[in-house]
C-alpha cells in the first residue's frame, strides 16, 4: 500500500487525493482515522405558540383514531427536529402484558425497511459502485430474466413476480426457512413468468427489494445486515434498530392480528431488503433528519429519490426510489412509505418543504396507522377534503382476492395476494 501511494504521487503530481494530505517524496503520512458518527443538527427553534397548538391538534387526531386498545405502539410527530407529540401505549407483548412499551422498544417496520435497502443502493452509487442502469447479471450471473436494471427494482418497474407467492405455488418446503438466496436459486431453476415487459409499468414487488439486497452485498463485499448497520444505524447513533436474522428471534417484538391472536414467524421470516428492519420512533427520526442535503447524500441523490416515476397512469400516488409520494392538485407533495407485515403497522411521512415529520409504529395490525399521512394539513394545506385518506389507504396493494390462473407459454402459474406484506 506504501508503495502504491508513493507511485500515485508520482504520477498524479499536483492533483489533490481526497482523505490524504500533500505529501513529500520522502514522508507519506498516515491516513487519518475516519470519525464514521454523524453528528446531526441541532433542530431549528420553534415558538411555544406552534408546539402548543400543533400538539393540541395532534392530541385530537390521537385520541380519535389511535387509541387503546386497537393500537399497541409508538406514535411520533416532529416540527424542524422538535418532537411536539410523542406516545406510547401498550405493551411488549400484549398476551403476557409484560414490559410496557418505550422509546426504546423496537418495532418491525416491515416495508418501512425498503427507505434503507434504497438508500443503501443510492449510497453506493454515490461511491460509485454501482451504477442505476446496471443490469442484475451484472451482480448475478446467472440471474434467468434479461433487460431489468437496479433502477428498475427500485421503482418497481421489473415485472419480476413476487417471491412472497411463487415460492409457496412451487412448492417451497414451509419447514425450511427461505433465504435472499433461495429466492435467487428458484427464480434460476424455475423461473416464474414475469408479469409483462420490464420497464413499462409500476407493479409494487417485494422481489425487487430482496434482490437490492444482494446487489448491495455484491458492491460492498459486505452482508446486508452489516451494511446497513455500518453505513446508517451506527452513523446515525440509531442504537436501537437492526436487521432481524433469525438469531434474534427470542428478542423480536411480536406482532398481533386485529383480535389480538399472535402472528407466528415463518419461512418467509429469514430474508431481508423488503422487509425484517427492527426500530423505534426516536431512531427513525434520525432518520428523517438525516435525510436532507448535505448530511448523508447529496442534493441531486434526494432529488431523484423523492422524485415520481411511475407516471404512465393519472392520480396522485406515484413512487420514487424506495420512497412512496402522494403528488396533489395543487402542486406540494408528501413522502412517506408505509409497512404492514404479520401484525405489523409502520408509517414514516416526511413533509419536506415544512420540515415535518409523522412517524407511527405498532405490533398490533390497525388501519388507522395509514390515516396519519392526514394530519399533514395542520401543517400547510397539502390536499383538500376529497383527497384524504381513509383508512383503506394504504392496503389496497395487501388485500386478499381470489387465486387465479394465468397461461404464460405452455406454463400455468397461480397469481394471488395475501394479506400480510406491504
Amino acid at each position: 500500500m506504501r508503495l502504491v501511494r508513493i507511485l500515485t504521487y508520482f504520477i498524479l503530481q499536483g492533483i489533490f487525493v481526497i482523505g490524504c494530505k500533500p505529501q513529500s517524496k520522502d514522508k507519506i503520512a498516515a491516513k487519518p482515522i475516519k470519525d464514521t458518527t454523524y453528528h446531526a443538527s441541532l433542530p431549528a427553534p420553534i415558538t411555544d405558540e406552534e408546539r402548543n397548538k400543533l400538539h393540541s391538534e395532534i392530541e385530537v387526531f390521537y385520541n380519535k383514531y389511535l387509541r387503546p386498545p386497537a393500537f399497541n405502539g409508538a406514535f411520533l410527530v416532529a416540527k424542524k427536529g422538535n418532537i411536539v407529540f410523542e406516545k406510547y401505549q401498550g405493551y411488549f407483548n400484549i398476551k403476557k402484558k409484560d414490559s410496557v412499551i418505550n422509546e426504546h422498544t423496537a418495532f418491525h417496520i416491515a416495508s418501512l425497511s425498503k427507505t434503507f435497502t434504497a438508500m443503501a443502493v443510492l449510497k453506493l452509487y454515490e461511491e460509485n459502485k454501482l451504477s442505476l442502469s446496471d443490469s442484475l447479471q451484472k451482480f448475478i450471473p446467472n440471474f434467468p430474466y434479461h433487460g431489468i436494471t437496479v433502477f428498475m427494482l427500485l421503482t418497481h418497474r421489473s415485472a419480476l413476480p413476487n417471491y412472497v407467492y411463487f415460492m409457496e405455488d412451487l412448492g417451497w418446503d414451509k419447514h425450511k426457512v427461505l433465504t435472499n438466496q433461495d429466492i435467487i436459486d428458484v427464480m434460476v431453476a424455475n423461473q416464474p413468468p414475469l408479469w409483462g415487459r420490464p420497464g413499462t409499468h409500476f407493479r409494487y414487488c417485494n422481489t425487487n427489494y430482496a434482490l437490492l439486497a444482494t446487489v448491495i452485498e455484491k458492491a460492498s463485499g459486505k452482508s446486508y445486515p452489516e451494511y446497513i448497520k455500518e453505513t446508517f444505524f451506527t452513523p446515525l447513533q440509531m442504537n436501537d434498530s437492526y436487521v432481524f436474522t433469525w438469531a434474534d428471534s427470542a428478542r423480536a417484538m411480536p406482532s398481533f392480528n386485529a383480535k389480538g391472536t399472535q402472528e407466528r414467524l415463518n419461512y418467509l421470516d429469514g430474508g431481508y431488503g423488503d422487509k425484517n428492519i427492527y426500530s423505534t420512533v426516536r431512531d427513525l427520526l434520525k432518520w428523517d433528519q438525516a435525510l436532507y442535503a448535505g448530511k448523508l447524500f447529496k442534493q441531486s441523490t434526494l432529488d431523484s429519490a423523492f422524485a415520481p416515476y411511475s407516471n404512465e397512469r393519472p392520480g396522485i400516488k406515484n413512487y420514487g426510489l424506495g420512497w412512496r409520494m402522494n403528488v396533489y392538485s395543487n402542486g406540494k407533495k408528501i413522502v412517506f412509505h408505509p409497512g404492514w407485515w404479520h401484525g405489523n403497522n409502520s408509517i414514516l411521512v416526511r413533509l419536506i418543504a415544512d420540515s415535518a415529520t409523522i412517524i407511527a409504529v405498532g405490533s398490533k395490525f390497525d388501519r388507522n396507522t395509514y390515516m396519519t399521512k392526514n394530519l399533514a394539513n395542520i401543517f400547510e394545506p397539502y390536499f383538500k377534503v376529497a383527497e384524504a385518506e381513509t383508512n383503506e389507504g394504504d392496503v389496497n396493494e395487501h388485500r386478499k382476492y381470489k387465486r387465479k390462473t394465468v397461461k404464460h407459454g405452455k406454463k400455468t402459474v397461480v397469481k394471488k395476494k395475501i394479506k400480510r406484506h406491504s
